[in-house]
């Protein structure tokens, strides 16, 4: 009986002894290790690939961003604030309510199948909003010229970039809402489109949110 209590007692020791080291060591040593080196190579990375604008932070450049006009009364889905680049669409299309807003919580985009009537008239609807706000007097967008990601949400619905056929069809808009020339603009636009990575994986790509902020600077000096 004794001997059974004494073993009892020695293993709970044990375990309890192998339990505080495993909890100091995957629960204090290792994160702090690993934090300590990201901060070290990759700070940026490490604290969410922040963007500042004027030394405040604006956003990350892996979150895509809204920038609409303020909700009218009545209204349930704000209207595009058309002097800014848009990125994609962020609410799945239609009324899916699952993020409305870029909102990190919950994500995600339209769960319906590609021949789905509702989800081919939100496109559709898509399509035609694109083609009425970014043509101008002297630029005429046609709904050929309307590429797949200005009408679909990313999965995630967080993508913070747009490809640069979607920049260049609202580079027009952007230039007469902003008063400047176009050609400037186009240029803008040029800077800040990032080529595949490593020359080969994905797709040419312009992160909105750091484009829309070379806007707002290129407005204010001009």
């Amino acid at each position: 009986m004794n001997n059974s209590v004494t073993n009892t007692a020695r293993l709970l020791g044990a375990g309890l002894r192998a339990l505080l080291v495993l909890t100091v060591v995957t629960g204090v040593i290792y994160p702090l290790a690993v934090t300590g080196v990201a901060q070290g190579l990759f700070p940026g990375k490490a604290n969410g690939s922040e963007i500042t604008a004027n030394g405040k932070v604006v956003g990350s450049s892996l979150i895509g961003q809204a920038y609409n006009l303020p909700l009218k009364k009545g209204q349930e889905t704000p209207e595009p604030d058309l002097k800014w680049f848009q990125g994609r669409p962020q609410n799945g299309l239609g009324t899916n309510s699952v993020n409305t807003q870029y909102k990190l919580i919950l994500s995600g985009a339209t769960n319906r199948s590609g021949d789905n009537a509702d989800l081919i008239k939100w496109v559709k609807d898509a399509k035609a909003a694109v083609v009425k706000d970014n043509s101008t007097a002297d630029y005429k967008v046609r709904p050929s010229d309307v590429p797949a990601e200005a009408v679909t949400s990313s999965g995630s619905g967080l993508d913070p970039g747009i490809s640069p056929d979607y920049a260049d069809l609202q580079v027009h808009r952007v230039a007469e809402k902003n008063g400047l020339p176009v050609a400037r603009v186009e240029k803008l636009v040029g800077e800040h489109t990032e080529g595949r990575t490593l020359g080969f994986v994905g797709e040419p790509r312009v992160n909105v949110l750091e484009l829309n902020i070379a806007l707002r600077e290129l407005v204010a000096k001009s």
